[in-house]
């Protein structure tokens, strides 16, 4: 019971100290947090810099830590692979990005959703995410990204690590 009462306090206080998670020119949101999905798992960090009310810029990058090794043929090659790693640019991705922030627009100053097109070292791509902040500097953010369009038909064992959609979810920063 103590435990369901702490929790209820912990929730209450957080949505009623809530601040402003997107208030515009001169933001610096940064997240940092887990990277999830198909064949690995990593890091990824962002920042976002506030250039109007509702548009932003900013850079995300991700690194695999866990990534499946691959054993077996593969795309009808005769050869097969033993144990195969991934290099370190199957493993990294940096992006540029923009965003529509949407605080203003749904009217929860505390919650920004932020959709976006991201253009990286491997696809061009778009995200979808959102930001809850607790207090002016702390908050959560999960997001959505997804490739639009990779750049090569490079289809080697690894290609798909980085051509995919994935899934984060983290800290998020107030700089400002």
């Amino acid at each position: 019971m103590k435990k369901v009462i702490t929790f209820l306090f912990l929730v209450s206080f957080g949505l009623t100290q809530a601040q402003q998670a997107f208030t515009g020119k001169g933001d610096v949101r940064v997240n940092v947090g887990a990277n999830l999905q198909d064949g690995g798992s990593g890091i990824q960090g962002s920042v976002d810099f506030g250039l109007g009310e509702n548009f932003s810029f900013g850079f995300v990058s991700t690194y695999l830590l866990g990534v499946d090794n691959f054993t077996g043929y593969y795309h009808n090659n005769p050869t097969p692979y033993t144990d195969e790693k991934p290099e370190f640019q199957d493993r990294f991705d940096a992006k540029a990005r923009i965003n529509a922030n949407l605080s203003s627009v749904i009217g929860v100053e505390q919650l920004d959703i932020y959709p976006g097109l991201s253009l990286g070292l491997h696809n061009f791509g778009g995200h979808i995410g959102g930001r809850y902040f607790f207090t002016d500097g702390f908050g959560v953010f999960t997001e959505i990204g997804f490739p639009i369009a990779k750049y090569s038909d490079n289809n080697d064992i690894f290609d798909h690590l980085n051509n995919q959609a994935t899934f984060s979810l983290g800290a998020s920063f107030n700089l400002q």
